[in-house]
């Protein structure tokens, strides 16, 4: 009877160690921190389209913050500080993204101001054809 009940207790503190080291592994494996990629990935891509728009030409400070923003992120997560590295991306989007948006602003009131002299232009020209007859 006593060897059974020591093999019952070796079986039962095995399967405590196994227990308590798989639930070490989870736990170690939850806790590692996990670069916030999907920000980062929107925040490049934001600043790419906006530099395409030609952004540093109509909205240079919002482009010059948002790449402030992506470069600190990219230093917190160098730094295993994901959190505010998810906040900076996130920033930098939104600069990005407010560059962009003046940038189209700039660009519409310029083809708008051009219009507006074509139109002049034109009433000027059909001014001096009804001059002229």
């Amino acid at each position: 009877m006593n060897i059974d009940m020591m093999r019952r207790a070796v079986e039962r503190a095995r399967v405590l160690v196994t227990l308590t080291l798989a639930t070490l592994m989870l736990v170690a494996c939850a806790s590692a921190p996990v670069p916030p990629t999907e920000s980062l990935t929107m925040a490049s891509d934001a600043i790419a389209k906006a530099e395409q728009a030609e952004a540093r030409r109509y909205a240079g400070a919002e482009l010059e913050e948002a790449n402030r923003h992506l470069a600190e992120a990219n230093k917190a997560v160098a730094a295993e500080k994901m959190t505010e590295a998810d906040r900076l991306a996130k920033q930098a989007r939104v600069a990005a993204e407010l560059a962009m948006a003046r940038t189209e602003a700039a660009k519409a009131t310029a083809i708008n101001r051009e219009m507006g002299r074509g139109a002049e232009a034109l009433d000027e020209e059909m001014r001096r054809q009804g001059d002229q007859q």
